[in-house]
């Protein structure tokens, strides 16, 4: 399940000498209660299993907030190292690898 605030809209602060950008809050969740460790990895992050971990919460909920700009967006959970599509999500697309990758739009 993906849920999304987009009535707030977050602004970047830019290093010197780059324009300001301006995104969306996203909240990508999962419910998984057994899981040891899930990641997110999208096309918004090279694709890197590693780089963006989501936090459990009370009630088994696994939770990652991010800020991204407009655009279509491809993912997967990777949880305990198997990389998943997002279950509540129906918003899928075919991959090169002969599954399918959630998709969200921002």
């Amino acid at each position: 399940m993906i849920s999304f605030s987009v009535s707030k809209k977050i602004r970047r602060c830019a290093v010197a000498g780059r324009k300001k950008s301006t995104g969306k809050r996203v909240r990508f969740t999962l419910n998984a209660p057994e899981a040891r460790e899930v990641k997110l990895a999208g096309d918004f992050n090279n694709w890197d299993p590693i780089a963006t971990s989501l936090r459990k919460g009370r009630g088994k909920l696994w939770a990652k907030d991010m800020v991204l700009k407009p655009g279509r967006y491809e993912y997967k959970f990777v949880i305990d190292g198997e990389w998943l599509p997002d279950p509540d999500n129906k918003n899928v697309t075919s991959n090169s690898f002969g599954s399918h990758n959630s998709v969200v739009e921002i």
